[in-house]
């Protein structure tokens, strides 16, 4: 199979690597050529007074056509893989500089500037409340939406706390909350980023994106652009 990395890097995007973790291929497999070689060597070396039975031949030979088959299976899948691949790195790449939607809890706030981001609500939901702590978990603002109908709903956050002051720069984790049929639920909480670069990572075989003040996430993970 193709060096993956070799072609993201031939577009300009890096490697990423979270960590030095080394993946060692087993060499315990049996392939087409030892079972070629394993049939023979048996119908060699078979009595010639109880020669292999017509059936039992047959049934190896369905095993060798079938261990053919797929590995023939295996290769297609591979380049597939590697299309599949290559076309979601050239797509990534285009992203750089966009802005993102993607599910993230926490951002970091630059002095002067706010936050926006969005709930995707399943249904009706009343009392609808984002709580804004910083890092060592003080509440530092409630922002009240009141009652919301299902669909994506944006809001955002200027940067001031509760006594309508600016709060310094640094990293305030988002929490949504409301009623649905009478039971409180946490919503998931989706924020907006711009893209600074797309990288390859090489454990999980995947896109990551760095995106401004949210940090590392996966492509798959981009709920809307723009």
């Amino acid at each position: 199979m193709a060096d993956i990395s070799s072609d993201y890097s031939g577009i300009g995007l890096t490697t990423y690597s979270p960590s030095n973790t080394t993946v060692k291929e087993k060499s315990d497999k049996l392939g087409q050529a030892d079972f070629l070689k394993l049939m023979t060597t048996q119908l060699t070396n078979q009595d010639p007074l109880e020669p292999m039975e017509n059936g039992d031949f047959l049934g190896q030979m369905a095993q060798f056509s079938t261990v053919t088959g797929i590995e023939s299976l295996t290769k297609e899948f591979n380049t597939l893989s590697l299309s599949l691949n290559q076309s979601q790195a050239l797509q990534a790449a285009t992203l750089v500089s966009k802005n993102v939607l993607v599910p993230a809890q926490s951002a970091t706030l630059t002095a002067g500037e706010s936050i926006s981001g969005a709930v995707d609500l399943p249904a009706s939901t009343q009392g609808v409340n984002i709580s804004i702590t910083d890092a060592s978990g003080q509440l530092i603002r409630n922002i009240s939406l009141g009652s919301l109908s299902a669909g994506l709903q944006e809001f955002s956050w200027d940067g001031l706390n509760s006594s309508g002051k600016p709060i310094t720069a640094g990293a305030y984790t988002f929490q949504i909350t409301g009623q649905t049929n009478g039971k409180t639920e946490v919503f998931e909480t989706l924020l907006n980023g711009q893209v600074k670069n797309v990288a390859y990572d090489s454990v999980s075989g995947g896109l990551k994106l760095n995106v401004q003040g949210l940090g590392n996430v996966g492509f798959s993970d981009v709920y809307r652009i723009g």
